[in-house]
């Protein structure tokens, strides 16, 4: 199957994008644009980013397909973030508890 492969990926950077978010993203379109259509790959692009950032679940083929194709860009930036600070997210009964018993 053949197909265009000279689209700019630039293009799909949002402006509500972190800069740090977009370059992940880039990284995969950039490593895949010879092996799948623009349109295929732009949407398996949105999912590892949903998947990464979001923590959002697809039907297991879908997932199958991006855990394979990033694995080593997943790889690498969980790597790179394994130092920085991380947020902590409490449940609201444990926050209500802690403030009435005062902790």
């Amino acid at each position: 199957m053949s197909f265009d492969t000279t689209w700019d990926t630039d293009k799909y950077k949002s402006k509500f994008e972190s800069s740090e978010h977009w370059a992940l993203r880039k990284v995969f379109l950039d490593k895949y644009k010879t092996q799948y259509p623009e349109e295929t790959l732009v949407c398996y692009a949105q999912v590892f980013y949903n998947m990464e950032f979001m923590g959002c679940k697809y039907p297991k083929k879908t997932m199958d397909i991006v855990n394979e194709l990033s694995a080593d860009i997943a790889a690498e930036h969980r790597d790179a973030m394994e130092g920085r600070l991380k947020r902590t997210f409490i449940g609201a009964p444990d926050t209500a508890n802690n403030k009435v018993t005062r902790k």
